[in-house]
């Protein structure tokens, strides 16, 4: 009996310490991971400094995650530059019925490359008898409310009075 208490006496404090460099590793590895994605946006950059505004027509309406874009709705867009991939991010779902093929849209935003693929994170979407936005000034998404439009917004594309970034 004597022999056991002995025993534990010796390995107990090697348990422990064990334990507890195991139990702090495992946060400091999850710490890392969450600083290397700060400032990120689904894998995305916004650049406010480079923003710019285009009009065009919608090509295609895409719900659907495709490997290498931004998780969330897209919309293929023809204008003065070319087709440009625009990302409106996850809570836009409710917008498919009112975005098809043919409408006319102004879009502002941020060009991103995203694993060799041009994107338009966008701002702010406008479409007749709308104005959208779909991300703060500082590029982070926006949700929205059942009737798509922003929480708080009066459809000027202000973010500052819904309280900035989300």
């Amino acid at each position: 009996m004597r022999f056991h208490r002995l025993r534990l006496k010796r390995t107990l404090p090697k348990m422990l310490s064990v334990s507890l460099i195991l139990t702090l590793m495992v946060p400091l590895g999850a710490q890392k991971v969450l600083q290397s994605n700060a400032g990120r946006s689904l894998g995305a950059a916004y650049d406010a400094a480079h923003e710019t505004t285009l009009t065009g027509t919608i090509q295609m309406v895409a719900t659907g995650h495709e490997a290498g874009s931004p998780v969330g709705m897209r919309v293929l867009v023809s204008s003065s530059l070319g087709s440009i991939d625009a990302h409106l991010g996850p809570y836009w779902q409710d917008l498919q019925t009112l975005l098809r093929a043919g409408t006319e849209v102004q879009l502002t935003g941020s060009m991103d490359n995203l694993q060799g693929k041009q994107i338009l994170l966008v701002r702010q979407l406008r479409f007749p008898g709308r104005t959208i936005t779909v991300r703060s000034l500082r590029g982070f998404l926006v949700r929205s409310n059942a009737m798509g439009a922003t929480a708080g917004s009066e459809n000027n594309g202000d973010t500052g009075r819904n309280g900035g970034s989300r």
